[in-house]
């Protein structure tokens, strides 16, 4: 489990876009979500302790992994090798160098009207919503690093697939898979 996670409901949750221009969220088709109508629109967006899985451009594929109450010491050494870090976050070097050069702008949303889809941060809502404010976000390698990821870069993804890191009992976070070098993973 994430250390550090805050007691009760957030009073704010965040989208990050490349774009700075947002003034207003519209629900949108996304991905299905367990028990929820199919083809359902939603709002996205998540809260300030799992930002982190979005310090990244847009596009670029990544796994993020963590600890969980039950994950096992042998998962832990083979998938963290002994990290420190909360979350430890892999991108291929192809995108290191649009890391370091993108900027991002955090939206914040009052998280009332949202709900929580019990997915780790993430929270949808069927509404329409306005930004509270919004902020750039830049220099996205020492943000992760503040906030406690460990950034992995690698050739790619894939040995991570063909490994099945998901099956491991960390939490897996699979972001923009459809993007990586060779990316052939189903599961």
């Amino acid at each position: 489990m994430l250390p550090g996670l805050p007691p009760g409901p957030p009073l704010y949750v965040y989208h990050f876009s490349e774009d700075p221009s947002i003034e207003r969220f519209e629900p949108r088709l996304g991905r299905a979500i367990e028990g929820r109508p199919e083809g359902e629109l939603l709002v996205w967006a998540i809260d300030e302790h799992h930002a982190p899985l979005y310090y990244f451009p847009r596009d670029c594929p990544r796994i993020v992994l963590w600890t969980l109450e039950d994950s096992t010491p042998a998962d832990i050494e083979r998938w963290l090798g002994g990290s420190s870090a909360r979350m430890v976050a892999h991108i291929e070097s192809a995108w290191e160098e649009r890391l370091d050069q993108c900027r991002l702008y955090r939206y914040k949303l009052y998280a009332s009207g949202f709900e929580t889809i019990q997915d780790h941060g993430v929270h949808v809502s069927a509404a329409s919503h306005v930004p509270v404010s919004v902020e750039p976000v830049d220099n996205l390698r020492g943000r992760l690093q503040r906030s406690g990821v460990e950034l992995r870069v690698l050739d790619s993804l894939q040995p991570l697939a063909d490994a099945e890191v998901w099956n491991s009992t960390l939490h897996f976070s699979g972001m923009r898979l459809r993007n990586a070098l060779e990316w052939a993973a189903t599961g």
